[in-house]
């Protein structure tokens, strides 16, 4: 690790800023970049979603000396210019001639154009009546190079990609773990044995690798000793450890991988990369052989642990007249093998299907000596048929074979009939599946298909179905905008999977629950249905900033509501009164009695987003259409709160299902958050007794300060907004015709009245501005140690560690005033403006009075005002503010907090600041045996502990609810810095969500 030396620090400048990804961001900046490293540079502003400063018909009416003429005139001549150009638009419209274009950019309305998420269907030639319903699609993996191959353990998904390389992705998380330089060329096949001890992956070259699936070891390195050119297709017989390919050279070769006969030294001058090869290292007399290709990513490939040399007689030439595509080993396929007899099935370019009797041992050489294995043709299908046979698939005695032109047909082995042609698609066939009772596949014109069969027994997943007699297209939709090249089929956590493969470079992975597994039979609340709620209530436009989205933040509020009366909540809508969105509440009661004796414990959250501007392409997805690529969700709300949400509210019903719910939770969603929580104090305080006694305060409305460290906020800075008015009482004059040094000008006069506020340095010139901040205490200063030293390790450019440090407290922990914007009265030119007027914000830190700070904001400035000697008249209105929160991080809360996430990010891995947590039983507690003594204390889990941290921006509820209630609160921030929350393409990663789920349960618990 480098280190950073502390014995020269440089100076800090003046504009010195660190711009973190992570915290509570304002809706009025934006990140340039939200996914390099761990800070941003150059952050932008962007005005967009609520303006804490506008005034609307519905506020609250201000008192009547704060209000400002010039304002409310400015105001109306805007509302009445653009009332004026939708007149004049529609009017045009209705002639057929286009309308003036008012200037400045058109608000996204209700009917606006949303990016889709997933492409319409394309119109297709099959007219089969087969719906077009597409599958749920949970996510979508994307990676560099064409996915031509694909294999899934009960951990991973594997892809083989077109650059030699294979993705390893979390079929949990769906995030990528690992990426493996396999091969050199485009990877053609993976194979995972059934028993997922050994991966088989072969390329555009002459060579096959096993690989470990847990470990990612390259365990054998198998080549033949003729030039099979590229490897299309792998086999692995169980019984035998006898693996077999299929190769360009229409050869299938086979090697076992306990013969030790065959085990060669790494540098044999055998193998492909050394020996000569007799065209492209061929010379004419006198002549020089071109040199061979080399690559930087080749250095990159494993070195085997074990190298095979296939034996020269395990062979079968022309096994096909045509390159072997598709390979299979079935059990007793036919009535002419034994019931548990393995027999190797293949597919070529020739058209026909061949099934092959696998004998131990083969033909004698002239010494004595047998070649281990050998194959015998058993039979031949298709041999009046020259489409090439892509892909194949086994069901019992019945075969499916994937060939050109979108056929997939089916044979009975024993009989040797073709029973059906089913023209499923308008591309090639490179995938057939059979899983869940359903024939999948998919093809090179994009489109996936599942029909039903006539399958009677149970498939290798477990699925029992119900469907009818007859070959019918259940569904057909367009899978990707690009050619299919390979899919898998798998189940995990109850949820039946198909995934594909493309061209595209990515993996797409569509939930295909039909038939009921027994695993899905005995869950409860399941991780889909989570994710189901979750992408509904993301569909819901609740923008509570602008009027067009009034009746989409009314049916959000309904939706959650019904959600939470659905899951076992006593649930009502609390109105808010005028136009303003209602707060939901809903109240989970728990088992303890009597009553009196329940902890209760209140979440609060927000069920409001901020607008989702999808013009000039800003969004990569539908914003308000859940989409799941590369582990994460994407979505407006997603992070910012209503992933949050969703997250406890499930981890309440967890409880409820196990019947571990003692406490009492109640539920405080309200929808105006984004708009200053308008009406919101009032509400609680007209329903008080219906929420009740308190005893914790829970939230989770913010992230961490990078991608990896979880945090804990203990604090958030206040604040306060203000406009400052100086009018005159002349109309708008000439600069020129009337200005003269005998007129007081309401611009000057401002610019002069805010330099007042702040010196060179930037400190606060309001008297008392500085008075009862609380002093940093030893142990605050110990966490920005912490929190400097492991954003400085992380990323070595974050430094110097006193300027990061210096930084993170000035904007956490320290009071600052910005002057955000002027505004004028009348039109651009040389004008001197009767109104002027600008908008002021204050961040305020615990110790400092909201109202004190107010009384002395007045008082100075119209004492300064008064220095002046004016004839305009100076208005000072207070639009908004928030008190500032300061958590206590040793509480019963924070420590239960603490352990939660200790234990649900546990790593064993974690060096710095390590805690060893006993193994947890259902209730929390250390897991023990029968004699009492804990079991698994040789290798408890190790986590470090969240950072401890403060923010600079506001959630006004916060201190609200602690002191209205006088319960401590804690924060719990749930996503990672990268979110890009009230940005474009917010995101939520899944891992978070359903970590977040865990540690919520924890807690409402233990609690």
């Amino acid at each position: 690790m480098e280190q950073v030396s502390l014995q020269h620090p440089r100076p800090i400048p003046r504009n010195f800023v660190w711009r973190l990804h992570g915290g509570r961001r304002s809706s009025s900046t934006r990140l340039t970049e939200t996914q390099g490293g761990d800070m941003a540079m150059e952050v932008p502003a962007l005005r967009e979603s609520f303006d804490p400063w506008g005034h609307h018909e519905n506020h609250e009416k201000e008192e009547e000396d704060e209000r400002c003429k010039g304002c409310s005139k400015i105001s109306k001549a805007r509302a009445a210019a653009a009332a004026a150009a939708t007149v004049a638009t529609a009017a045009a419209a209705a002639a057929g001639g286009p309308g003036p274009v008012p200037p400045g950019p058109v608000p996204p309305t209700h009917e606006q154009p949303t990016t889709p998420t997933m492409p319409d269907i394309q119109p297709r030639d099959l007219d089969d009546g087969c719906p077009d319903n597409a599958p749920e699609q949970l996510q979508e993996l994307r990676h560099d190079g064409s996915v031509l191959a694909i294999a899934v353990s009960d951990e991973y998904i594997f892809s083989g990609t077109s650059n030699g390389e294979i993705a390893v992705w979390s079929l949990g998380t769906y995030q990528l773990v690992q990426t493996i330089q396999a091969h050199k060329h485009s990877i053609l096949c993976l194979f995972l044995t059934e028993d997922h001890k050994y991966l088989f992956s072969s390329a555009c070259e002459p060579i096959i690798s096993v690989w470990c699936p847990k470990t990612f070891n390259r365990l054998y390195e198998i080549y033949s000793t003729y030039d099979v050119g590229d490897v299309f297709s792998v086999a692995y017989s169980a019984q035998r450890d006898t693996v077999y390919f299929g190769t360009q050279t229409q050869d299938i070769q086979w090697a076992c991988l306990k013969d030790p006969s065959i085990h060669v030294s790494q540098d044999s001058t055998s193998h492909p990369d050394k020996r000569q090869h007799r065209f492209f290292d061929s010379r004419a007399v006198g002549g020089t052989s071109t040199p061979r290709r080399t690559e930087e990513h080749y250095a990159l490939i494993p070195r085997a642990q074990t190298v095979l040399e296939v034996d020269s007689g395990a062979v079968r030439q022309y096994a096909h007249y045509g390159w072997i595509f598709c390979m299979k080993i079935a059990k007793g396929p036919s009535v002419l093998v034994d019931v548990d007899e393995e027999v190797l099935v293949s597919g070529g370019g020739d058209g026909t299907i061949k099934l092959w009797r696998l004998s131990d041992e083969g033909p004698e050489y002239g010494d004595g000596e047998r070649v281990v294995g050998d194959i015998e043709e058993l039979m031949v299908l298709g041999e009046d048929d020259s489409e090439s046979v892509m892909s194949l698939e086994i069901d019992g005695s019945f075969l499916y074979a994937g060939k050109l032109g979108g056929i997939i047909e089916l044979w009975d082995i024993d009989t040797k009939q073709k029973l059906r042609v089913i023209k499923a698609h308008d591309g090639n066939v490179n995938t057939v599946r059979m899983s869940f009772g359903l024939l999948w596949s998919a093809s090179t014109g994009g489109s996936a298909s599942k029909h039903s069969t006539v399958h009677y027994g149970r498939d290798a997943n477990g699925a029992s179905p119900n469907v009818s007699q007859k070959y019918q297209c259940l569904s057909r939709w367009k899978a990707h905008n690009a050619k299919i090249l390979s899919s898998a089929v798998a189940v995990h956590h109850s949820d039946q999977l198909f995934i594909t493969g493309a061209s595209d470079s990515s993996v797409r992975v569509w939930r295909v629950n039909g038939l009921p597994t027994q695993a899905e039979q005995d869950v409860g609340v399941s991780d889909n249905m989570m994710l189901k709620s979750l992408e509904d209530f993301v569909s819901y436009k609740t923008v509570s900033s602008r009027p067009e989205f009034t009746e989409d933040c009314r049916k959000g509020a309904t939706f959650l509501g019904s959600l939470f009366k659905r899951l076992g909540a006593q649930v009502e809508m609390l109105s808010t009164g005028g136009l303003h969105n209602p707060v939901v509440y809903a109240k989970f009661s728990g088992k303890l009695e009597p009553a009196e004796k329940r902890k209760r414990i209140l979440f609060y959250g927000h069920y409001d987003v901020v607008p989702a501007d999808t013009k000039g392409g800003n969004w990569q997805t539908d914003p308000f259409r859940l989409k799941g690529q590369d582990g994460y969700l994407y979505g407006r709300g997603v992070s910012d709160n209503k992933g949050p949400i969703i997250a406890a509210l499930y981890a309440v019903s967890d409880l409820l299902q196990d019947r571990e719910l003692d406490s009492d939770i109640v539920f405080l969603i309200e929808g105006e958050e984004e708009s200053g929580s308008r009406g919101f104090q009032d509400t609680i305080r007209r329903n008080k007794a219906l929420v009740g006694r308190i005893d914790y305060v829970l939230l989770a409305n913010s992230y961490w300060l990078d991608d990896q460290v979880p945090c804990l906020t203990y604090g958030l800075r206040g604040v306060l907004h203000a406009t400052v008015c100086i009018d005159s009482k002349h109309p708008d004059l000439h600069s020129g015709v009337d200005g003269s040094n005998m007129l007081s000008e309401p611009l000057s006069d401002l610019t002069l009245l805010l330099s007042k506020l702040k010196d060179r340095k930037n400190h606060v010139n309001i008297p008392g501005f500085y008075d009862g901040i609380l002093p940093v205490t030893e142990e605050e200063e110990l966490r920005y140690d912490d929190i400097a030293s492991i954003l400085i390790r992380r990323n070595p450019a974050n430094g110097p560690i006193d300027a990061l440090k210096r930084s993170l407290m000035a904007r956490w922990r320290e009071p600052n005033l910005t002057i955000h914007r002027y505004n004028v009265s009348g039109p651009d030119g040389s004008l001197i403006s009767s109104h002027a007027t600008a908008n002021v914000s204050i961040r305020l830190v615990p110790g400092q009075e909201v109202e004190d700070v107010i009384k002395s904001l007045r008082s100075f400035m119209q004492s300064e005002y008064a220095a002046f000697e004016s004839e305009n008249t100076l208005t000072i209105r207070i639009d908004n503010k928030a008190e500032p929160w300061l958590g206590v991080p040793g509480n019963y809360i924070f420590k239960t907090l603490e352990e939660a996430v200790m234990r649900a990010w546990a790593d064993p891995g974690t060096e710095e600041n390590g805690v060893a947590l006993p193994p947890a039983n259902g209730n929390g507690n250390p897991a023990a045996n029968d004699s009492g003594k804990t079991e698994g204390a040789a290798a408890p889990s190790k986590s470090r502990k969240p950072l401890y941290i403060r923010e600079g921006g506001s959630i006004p509820p916060i201190r609200f609810l602690e002191k209205e209630f006088n319960a401590p609160a804690a924060h719990l921030p749930c996503g990672q810095a990268s979110d890009a929350a009230h940005l474009h393409n917010e995101r939520l990663r899944y891992l978070n969500l359903t970590k977040s789920r865990e540690i919520f349960r924890t807690v409402f618990r233990k609690l």
